[in-house]
């Protein structure tokens, strides 16, 4: 019994509740759009073997993602990592070295791997790559992977999901445009620009924010698919400036700072 007299007519206390992490609610409002139109989310492993992360994405042996002043090589590799254990000798698949994710782009080799088309898939999840961490870049951020793959995909199909999702995400008054550009993986390939409200803003007609085309043949041959009948898009994006550019945010890395004055605000 308590010493004091005790009003329980009193109300509670509250206690403080917690809120998603601002990442995270871009995130899930991305995946929310993709799952209207059909996509389901696929996720695969951060510790990558090189076929999956460069070989099979038909990246040359001499691009500059692959050098180790852009990559995050690991050797000797953590038990477990990759397929089969192989990390014992540090090495993954064809005795190629483990490394850690550049792109979330792997996973889109893993499940074509597995299973046959059609396929529609959305990949968000962590990567990292050798920058040095400044108001537009850090060691390790956020990405999502679109892939579709069916008979009969155009860039038509490409373009309306994409312009769908944005425009879900960012604002009906959002407009995309398309401008050609070289991805080793895709051909044709895409850079897509957005304009709105929020590009206006920072003085700009249009903002640079992801990466698009149509499946390169060469990575369907090589997990197996005929290219003569299948036919696929792929595009990916960083998360973070999504999340900047909705929130007004000028850093990225307030979002990796843990700061609860900074969280509480969303």
């Amino acid at each position: 019994m308590p010493k004091e007299p005790t009003d329980f007519t009193l109300p509670g206390r509250r206690r403080a509740l917690g809120k998603l992490h601002p990442l995270t609610q871009v995130t899930e409002d991305i995946v929310r759009s993709f799952r209207k139109i059909g996509f389901v989310v696929a996720d695969g492993p951060e510790i990558e073997d090189e076929y999956h992360c460069f070989d099979a994405l038909n990246t040359p042996a001499d691009h500059p993602a692959r050098d180790t002043q852009d990559t995050f090589y690991l050797s000797p590799s953590p038990a477990g990592a990759g397929e089969g254990g192989a990390a014992a000798s540090g090495e993954g698949r064809g005795g190629k070295p483990f490394l850690l994710r550049t792109h979330t782009s792997p996973v889109q080799i893993r499940v074509m791997e597995k299973q046959q088309p059609p396929i529609r898939i959305i990949v968000p999840g962590r990567v990292y790559r050798r920058d040095n961490a400044d108001a537009t870049h850090n060691p390790t951020f956020q990405q999502i992977e679109g892939l579709y793959v069916d008979k009969g995909v155009t860039v038509g199909d490409l373009k309306g999901t994409v312009e769908f999702v944005f425009k879900e995400v960012l604002g009906e008054e959002t407009k995309i445009r398309f401008r050609p550009h070289y991805f080793s993986y895709t051909e044709p390939s895409f850079e897509i620009d957005f304009s709105n409200a929020l590009v206006k803003k920072l003085g700009k007609d249009w903002l640079e924010i992801a990466g698009c085309g149509m499946v390169h043949p060469a990575v369907f041959e090589n997990v197996g698919y005929d290219p003569e009948i299948w036919t696929g898009w792929a595009f990916g994006f960083g998360i973070e400036r999504i999340a900047m550019l909705r929130y007004g945010i000028n850093d990225i890395r307030l979002f990796y700072e843990n700061d609860v004055r900074f969280l509480e605000q969303f």
